[in-house]
């Protein structure tokens, strides 16, 4: 879990990219600093906790969002912010739209991880923006002081530095500015339920999308991935490899301080927990790998076909926002099939990855 940022804005859901089982773990092994500020981000989990299911209710209440009409031009608007290592959001404006990069590798970095996610959605899947009606997208770096995590908290990112001895700035990987901002996208779309099944299936739609945009930017095909999620985030050391990995769930991490990554690969290994409402970051891996295992087999660029058939799941009006892994399995079976054929090689792609996985 992360903080709830100071502010006067209206309350949204607030997802960050460090779970909370490694945030545990630096608590217990950590140095005192490390350790003091693991268990006040912690300390926070029961706040957030009711945070999200007023959100959902309102949510739930809202009138539903209107796509861009056809024929308008879709148009990038970025606004960067900094917090100057306070907490209030969203700080001063240190970079708008158009203007040149400048020395703050943060600010620009963020500046480009927004455009990069902006031009993924519109080049590969036709979508304008976060909301598909041409949402500006903002951003807050510096936030607290040698904060380490990042989050989307449904109107902007927001950036730590990190602490320079377990994590780096959280501008620096493409996967995860990616991954929260599709965040985003789940929630104007199908408003996943950030709990149990349905909560693990959120967090690795972000992955699927975060590690799709980091591809695409490096033009990489299916086999040239690392499929490796926060792989830049990490001061480097032994064990210590990503955040998550989508090839091999359960071996990004195994570190003194950070413990041993949690994530099963197979539903015999799915974790049963009340915790991270309901291990959501720690059972994704199970859908993670599926997605892995179809864009694979598929091959050539995942976004094309993998990413387009998971893209039009999340967007299937049958998915519900407590859908299960089958649930959604069978979703992305049935446009498989409405998309390349009931025999279509993609068809059996994702057909045997869930069977893989055994989810079906």
């Amino acid at each position: 879990m992360c903080l709830r940022p100071h502010g006067k804005d209206r309350p949204h859901s607030i997802f960050c990219i460090v779970p909370p089982h490694i945030l545990v773990e630096i608590a217990r092994n950590g140095t005192p600093e490390q350790r003091a500020r693991a268990l006040g981000t912690l300390n926070a989990d029961a706040t957030v906790r009711q945070f999200r299911a007023t959100v959902a209710t309102a949510r739930a209440l809202a009138p539903a969002h209107v796509a861009t009409m056809p024929g308008t031009q879709a148009s990038l608007r970025r606004t960067i912010y900094s917090a100057g290592n306070d907490e209030s959001l969203p700080g001063d404006v240190v970079r708008l739209e158009g203007a040149p990069a400048g020395d703050d590798p943060a600010v620009n970095e963020a500046y480009d991880g927004l455009g990069a996610t902006f031009q993924f959605y519109l080049d590969t899947l036709q979508r304008n923006s976060i909301d598909n009606a041409g949402l500006p997208l903002t951003a807050t770096v510096h936030y607290g002081r040698e904060y380490d995590n990042a989050f989307w908290n449904g109107r902007q990112m927001v950036f730590g530095d990190g602490d320079s001895t377990l994590f780096r700035r959280f501008t620096i990987s493409l996967d995860v500015i990616g991954h929260e901002l599709t965040h985003g996208v789940t929630e104007f779309e199908s408003g996943l339920a950030y709990q149990g099944q349905s909560g693990a299936l959120n967090e690795s739609i972000s992955d699927v999308f975060g590690s799709l945009i980091k591809q695409y930017a490096l033009k990489q095909s299916a086999e040239q991935a690392d499929w490796l999620i926060g792989a830049e985030l990490l001061v480097p050391g032994p064990g210590r490899t990503a955040l998550r990995s989508m090839k091999a769930p359960g071996t990004a991490y195994d570190d003194p301080v950070l413990g041993k990554d949690p994530q099963p690969a197979h539903m015999k290994q799915y974790v049963n927990t009340v915790q991270d409402n309901g291990g959501v970051h720690i059972n994704s891996g199970i859908p993670n790998h599926a997605f892995y295992l179809a864009a694979t087999a598929i091959g050539g660029n995942a976004w094309e076909k993998a990413g387009r058939i998971w893209y039009e799941a999340l967007l299937d009006p049958n998915l519900k926002s407590h859908a299960s892994f089958r649930a959604f399995a069978r979703l992305t079976g049935t446009n498989a099939d409405r998309l390349y054929g009931a025999n279509s090689a993609p068809s059996k792609a994702v057909h045997n990855a869930w069977h893989a996985v055994g989810v079906l």
